[in-house]
């Protein structure tokens, strides 16, 4: 045989060699197959929960899982340490370790690849990097997920906050045009499912439709979704829209967290209108309207009767006279369409209503005044009614007693004896006490008829036990 003929089939040898060894290598590798999918960060709210979905594969798991008598996982913080007394392993099933949480559940069936696990009451010292590792007993299978060429994918990072992230609201800011169609969405992360935050809306159009679910997004996390649907018009023009998310927590205070889009409406020119101003005889005009976009409006002005334009721009100014008295309009325009004002009325119409203002306002005060005069009048007329009451009162009861002065009278007492003296002082005749009748009444045909009134003198001459005396006498009166 020759030396090349050797050295082929040598070559040969080695090749198959290398092939059955290769063979051999894959098989026993296919057998103990294994992965894992779950989040590669899920965040966490101080004194919630937080749940990790997971799932594993394995080859022939079904026939492993027959031969073993328990299946049971464990979840490993920090480094992939299996032993108990490093004190890394957080939970295990099997056991009902758990160790630096107040509570750990698995959710998931392992007989059923699923291996879902919920942390409660979470803290900030809870952050790291967890490790999952699965065991089949008696010696069926034992794996933790975590090689070391591909860490990141067969691990979890809990990362743990004292409040939560804001919402998620798209778009951020939108340009539509008047009666489109729009619609929002608010999504705020959900992770713990048993206490999942709530999503309200504030500044929404009056049109708006809202619906809200708990939805799983692709990692398997979790996340309320809030969609809002409504037409758009040009009152919701710059509207502020705000999407609110409240986390209930285990403590005092839900915290609250909120994001804002800014609407921009496209529509043509609304509630067009002309505002008349005026100053002695000068008259301006001004045309106002509401259109977005608004810097590119144009205003043209127009004269009732006449088709040409008379100007342009947002104001004009007119003066008084004949020739400029009419009705005017303006008609307001951007590149989305345009609108007519009403009609308004200048010049002599404008006038005349000023006018009547004038008189209106003269004739008001004019009553006023004649209003306020007739009440006084009113009172002063009254208060002298009073006066005169009173003045007629004192003058009837004074009418009856008249004072009389004397230095000398004839006096006739009250037993009929006539006096003379000089010596009276001032008294009053009382006629409110006339002595009529028999006794004291007169009557003469030629004269007066005679009356005596009672006449209340004091004599000065005249002493009682020191005292003056004034004796009750009558005075002769004729009645006329």
């Amino acid at each position: 045989m020759s030396s090349t003929l050797r050295t082929l089939m040598a070559g040969n040898q080695i090749t198959s060699f290398i092939f059955i060894s290769s063979v051999l290598v894959h098989t026993h590798s296919a057998d103990n197959i294994y992965s894992a999918v779950m989040p590669q960060t899920v965040t966490a709210l101080t004194g919630s929960c937080v749940q990790i979905p997971c799932t594993f594969n394995i080859s022939n798991f079904e026939d492993k899982r027959k031969n073993a008598t328990s299946i049971y996982g464990i979840w490993l913080k920090n480094k992939s340490q299996f032993a108990d007394k490093d004190g890394l392993i957080a939970f295990n099933s099997s056991k009902n370790i758990i160790r630096g949480f107040s509570d750990i559940q698995m959710t998931g069936y392992l007989t059923e690849r699923n291996c879902t696990t919920l942390f409660y009451n979470i803290m900030m010292n809870h952050s790291d990097s967890y490790y999952f590792r699965l065991e089949m007993e008696p010696d069926v299978f034992k794996a933790t997920f975590n090689p070391s060429q591909d860490v990141s994918s067969k691990t979890v990072r809990i990362n743990v906050r004292d409040s939560p992230q804001p919402p998620e609201l798209k778009p951020n800011y939108l340009t539509v045009k008047e009666g489109t169609t729009v619609n929002l969405s608010c999504s705020a992360e959900a992770p713990c499912p048993k206490q999942p935050p709530t999503i309200s809306w504030s500044n929404i159009p009056e049109s708006a439709h809202i619906t809200t679910q708990l939805q799983e997004k692709p990692d398997k996390t979790q996340s309320v979704f809030s969609y809002m649907t409504f037409k758009a018009s040009y009152k919701d023009h710059r509207k502020s829209i705000t999407c609110t998310a409240t986390y209930p927590r285990n403590t005092s205070d839900a915290s609250t967290v909120e994001s804002t889009m800014m609407l921009q409406v496209l529509f043509p020119p609304k509630e067009t209108r002309v505002i008349i101003t005026s100053v002695g005889t000068n008259v301006t005009l001004t045309c106002e309207s509401h259109a977005s976009p608004s810097n590119d409006l144009n205003y043209t002005w127009y004269k009732h009767g006449e088709e040409r334009p008379i100007a342009w721009g947002t104001k004009i100014n007119l003066t008084e006279t004949p020739i400029q008295t009419g009705s005017y309009f303006c008609i307001a325009q951007n590149k989305h369409g345009k609108q007519s004002s009403e009609e308004a009325q200048r010049t002599d119409e404008e006038q005349s209503g000023l006018s009547h203002l004038v008189i209106y306002g003269c004739t008001g005060g004019l009553l006023t005044f004649v209003l306020l005069s007739a009440v006084f009048f009113y009172c002063m007329r009254t208060k002298a009614s009073r006066q005169a009451r009173v003045s007629d009162q004192a003058e009837d009861k004074n009418r009856d007693t008249m004072a009389i002065y004397a230095n000398n009278a004839t006096v006739i007492s009250k037993n009929g004896e006539k006096k003379e003296t000089d010596d009276l002082h001032y008294g009053e005749i009382d006629f409110s006490k006339l002595q009529t009748g028999h006794k004291t009444k007169e009557h003469s045909n030629n004269g007066p008829e005679t009356e005596y009134a009672e006449l209340q003198v004091i004599e000065r001459k005249r002493q009682i036990n020191g005292a003056q005396q004034m004796d009750k006498l009558y005075a002769q009166v004729q009645k006329k």
